[in-house]
C-alpha cells in the first residue's frame, strides 16, 4: 500500500505534471472503482485541474471549489502516466459525429485496456491510468462536491511529520495496543502502514509487539523522533531519486530499507538476521538484537503449532542447522 512517502511522491509528481491541465473526461473501465454517484462522473469533464493534496493515504485532485476526485489506492492501486495530447481522439469523435470506439457507456469512452486498469483520466497533456493489480477490488474513487466532503473521508490521523511530542504521545496512548498496530492505525497517525512502521520501530529500537502502555517517556520521545526523521528522509529520497520522471514503480519494498522485506538478511546496524512474523496479508519485520533484546517473537498460532521447536533467542536461532 502506498504510504506517506509514496503519497507525497505522487502528489509532488502530479502537481508538476498536471496543475493547470484540462481534464477532458474520466474513462471508467471497472464499475467497482467508483464509490459515489452524486456528483456524477460526467461533471469532471472539461475541468481545469487546480491542484492536488492528500488526506492520509487518499490522493485528492481538486477541480475547483465544487468538485474533487478522491483516490484511495488501498494495497494495490497505482497511477501510471502516458504523455501525449488527446486531440487526435477528439478530432476523430468530431468527424464521425459519434463515439468511434465500441464499448462506450453513457457517452464515456471505455477502450480496451489491461486487466488491471480501473479507469483513465484523459487530459490535454496526456493520460493518467489508475490500476489495481489485485482481484479484491479495494481501490476506489470518490467524487465529492466540497472540501468539507473531502475532509469527511479523512480517518483523522495526525501528521507524524508536523505534530509535536505532546500530541504524538496523546494519540499513541489513546488505546493500549502494540506499537505496530498503533503506528499503522489511520485514526491515530496519517499515512503510516506496514512498511514504514517496521522502519520507524527499527530506528527507534523498539519491539513491534511492545504495548503502548509500557512505554517510558524516553521511549515515546525516541519513537516520535524516529517517525519524523524516517518519513522525512524517505520523502526527500524518493523525490530526489524520481527526478522529473513520473513514479511508475511505487512499492512497499525498497532496496534501502533496513528491515521491511529483509527477512533473513543482515540488519544494517548489527548484522543480525532480520526476523518476521506473518499475520493475515501482512508481515512484521524486526531485528531481534536491536529491538527485542535478543528475543525472537512469534504469533500465537505459530507458537502453538511449533511449541518447543520455535527458537526463543538469537543464540538458539544461530545454532539451528
Amino acid at each position: 500500500m502506498p504510504e506517506l512517502p509514496d503519497v507525497r511522491l505522487y502528489v509532488s509528481a502530479l502537481e508538476r505534471l498536471l496543475t493547470g491541465a484540462i481534464l477532458e473526461r474520466v474513462l471508467i473501465r471497472s464499475p467497482f472503482v467508483l464509490r459515489t454517484v452524486d456528483p456524477p462522473v460526467e461533471q469532471a469533464a472539461s475541468r481545469t485541474i487546480e491542484g492536488f493534496s492528500h488526506r492520509g493515504k487518499r490522493i485528492v485532485w481538486h477541480l475547483g471549489s465544487d468538485l474533487h476526485l478522491v483516490f484511495h489506492p488501498m494495497i494495490a492501486g497505482r497511477f501510471h502516466w502516458k504523455a501525449g495530447s488527446d486531440a487526435k481522439l477528439r478530432s476523430l469523435r468530431s468527424n464521425l459525429g459519434s463515439d468511434p470506439f465500441p464499448g462506450s457507456v453513457a457517452g464515456r469512452l471505455v477502450p480496451p485496456r489491461g486487466k488491471h486498469d480501473l479507469l483513465a483520466l484523459a487530459t490535454d497533456r496526456g493520460t493518467m491510468r489508475f490500476t489495481e493489480a489485485s482481484q479484491k477490488k479495494r481501490a476506489g474513487l470518490w467524487i465529492v462536491a466540497s472540501r468539507e466532503a473531502v475532509d469527511a473521508l479523512d480517518p483523522g490521523g495526525i501528521d507524524p511529520l508536523t505534530c509535536d511530542l505532546v500530541a504524538f504521545q496523546a494519540r499513541l496512548l489513546s488505546g493500549n495496543n502494540t506499537l505496530k498496530r498503533a503506528l499503522s492505525d489511520p485514526r491515530r497517525f496519517c499515512g503510516i502502514g506496514n512498511a514504514y512502521s517496521d522502519e520507524i520501530l527499527h530506528r527507534a529500537r523498539l519491539s513491534p509487539l511492545r504495548l503502548t502502555s509500557r512505554l517510558s517517556d524516553a521511549d515515546t520521545a525516541r519513537l516520535h523522533a524516529a517517525c519524523r526523521d524516517c518519513l522525512a528522509e524517505w520523502i526527500a529520497r524518493l523525490i530526489a531519486e524520481t527526478g522529473d520522471r513520473f513514479p511508475e514503480k511505487v512499492s512497499a519494498f525498497r532496496p534501502g530499507m533496513a528491515v521491511h522485506g529483509k527477512f533473513n538478511q543482515p540488519c544494517p546496524v548489527c548484522q543480525t538476521k532480520v526476523q518476521r512474523i506473518r499475520y493475515a496479508d501482512n508481515e512484521c519485520n524486526y531485528c531481534p538484537r536491536c529491538q527485542t533484546g535478543g528475543k525472537l517473537l512469534a504469533d500465537r498460532s505459530l507458537s502453538r503449532l511449533l511449541k518447543d521447536d520455535w527458537p526463543n533467542s538469537i543464540e538458539e536461532l544461530e545454532q539451528e542447522p
